[in-house]
């Protein structure tokens, strides 16, 4: 089946449930959940509650053991792997450091569009990686890693930004995901990063396609922000909710944001 031209409600998950191949421990339990179109969606919880899983099912990576995605009635399960592939973007945590021209580094987000330089420098500054470019001796002309004679070291804050900026390539998707993609940098940064994104996705795109951002952060911080609150607890959904909801019951959520918040002070 095609893949939607935009999102009119979102993506849906129904009692999905997934165990890794070869595995008999449930990563994911029974999580059924909808995603709203055009909203910001921050999944929480900690290491090990399934994460990172969720989001390889939101990708296609796995198909579920159990339970179905939906499209907004399209079944994910009927849609072509590289056709709905085709339709995200977005940055992880373990990112590739490609040591090519910093111009194809990030314009491989977007392979035809690969030597399109107006959209290699719209990524960059979607990424907030202008600042990485501009101190490359060649700015985007810059060959990159020791590998190469000459080659431009980077650290690994600045290769992260440039994955960033990789993952920005596409303009309009239907689902961006940021899975943990600013560790190395400070936390004042990631916020005013992830609110610039937060802001463009509430804005609807240029084409208003319904996009949704997934974002996977450690940080309460930046969490807060988002439209709507996953919390994930030993492969469970155990809450959904704004900030203000979920502060408001006392549970789980407000607990680990108690936390976190103290630690700052």
């Amino acid at each position: 089946m095609p893949v939607p031209a935009t999102l009119g409600r979102g993506i849906r998950l129904d009692h999905v449930s997934f165990s890794y191949p070869g595995t008999s421990r449930v990563v994911l339990d029974d999580v059924s959940l909808t995603l709203p179109a055009g909203a910001v969606v921050a999944i929480v919880g900690e290491n090990g509650a399934g994460k990172t899983t969720l989001v390889k099912l939101l990708t296609k990576m796995y198909e579920p053991s159990s339970g179905s995605i939906t499209i907004d009635d399209t079944p994910l399960a009927r849609v072509r792997a590289d056709e709905w592939r085709a339709r995200l973007a977005g940055a992880f945590q373990d990112f590739f450091r490609f040591e090519f021209r910093a111009r194809q580094t990030i314009g491989l987000g977007d392979v035809p569009r690969l030597g399109d330089d107006v959209a290699v420098v719209g990524a960059v500054d979607r990424a907030g990686a202008g600042d990485v470019v501009a101190r490359l001796p060649l700015g985007l002309e810059t060959q990159l890693g020791p590998t190469w004679p000459g080659g431009a070291e980077l650290s690994f804050g600045q290769w992260q930004k440039l994955a960033l900026a990789r993952g920005f390539m596409r303009e309009e998707p239907l689902l961006l995901i940021l899975d943990e993609p600013t560790a190395a940098l400070d936390a004042e940064t990631e916020h005013a990063l992830f609110e610039r994104y937060a802001a463009a996705a509430r804005g609807g795109g240029v084409n208003g396609n319904g996009r949704i951002t997934v974002l996977v952060s450690h940080r309460f911080s930046t969490v807060r922000m988002a439209d709507l609150i996953v919390v994930l607890d030993g492969s469970r959904l155990v809450e959904v909710g704004t900030h203000e909801e979920l502060m408001a019951r006392r549970q789980q959520y407000a607990e680990l944001y108690g936390i976190q918040a103290a630690a700052y002070r």
